[in-house]
């Protein structure tokens, strides 16, 4: 997946910062000395300092290069979405805007949030990821039940964002869906935050995301 160089571009990025939680902290060979006062490598300043300095990247690559769109072919009937939950609602993402999906991770969060929807960051296979809440650059309502029965995973969406990947969370993913353009095209018009529409899909009622307005939001957080 195309994504998937974004994520590179920011792994080789976090290399320039001394990731020293890896060596000589939790996740190395614990010798480093201020482990004894501060526990775990979360609670030292050295971390969230490094962590400051990634967020400071995605800043300044959002000036250093454009998210590039695939250009969509007028004679593809159907378009792959990612369909997921948030708390008791489903939405859609294009798979284009999509890097992976990954399994549930420990966010950390900051002494100093640049934003009501930036939750901390997560280490993804030895990076430092910022992590951010869909919940609240949506504007849904927060807490809302989860469905009962069944087996549900909570899951992290990886998502190339301009600066780099970002991580957000998520109640439960259904899969990648083809969906026929028909159907995108009568989507009924919707007043939701970066909000294409609203269509009805397997049953579902389905929020389809814009997601060059969601990227977008996503990087104004980031700043």
């Amino acid at each position: 997946m195309s994504g998937s160089a974004s994520y590179n571009v920011t792994h080789d990025d976090a290399q320039a910062i001394d990731d020293c939680w890896n060596r000589i902290g939790v996740h190395g060979d614990k010798s480093c000395p201020l482990l004894a006062e501060h526990i775990h490598c979360r609670n030292c300043s050295v971390y969230s300092a490094a962590a400051t300095r990634l967020l400071d990247r995605y800043a300044l690559r959002q000036d250093e290069r454009e998210l590039v769109y695939a250009p969509v072919d007028s004679d593809i009937v159907t378009r792959s979405l990612l369909m997921f939950r948030l708390g008791e609602e489903w939405l859609g993402l294009s798979t284009r805007s999509l890097v992976e999906v990954a399994p549930l991770q420990a966010i950390h969060s900051l002494p100093h949030q640049r934003s009501r929807a930036l939750l901390g960051v997560a280490n993804v296979r030895g990076a430092l990821v910022a992590c951010l809440s869909l919940v609240e650059l949506l504007g849904l309502e927060p807490g809302s039940p989860a469905p009962s029965g069944g087996r549900i995973m909570p899951r992290m969406l990886i998502v190339a964002a301009q600066g780099g990947p970002v991580l957000m969370p998520v109640d439960e993913v259904d899969g990648i869906h083809a969906i026929d353009e028909r159907i995108l095209a009568n989507a009924s018009p919707s007043a939701g935050k970066y909000t294409r529409g609203v269509l009805q899909y397997k049953g579902r009622s389905l929020r389809w995301l814009d997601e060059e307005q969601l990227l977008s939001a996503v990087s104004r957080s980031l700043s």
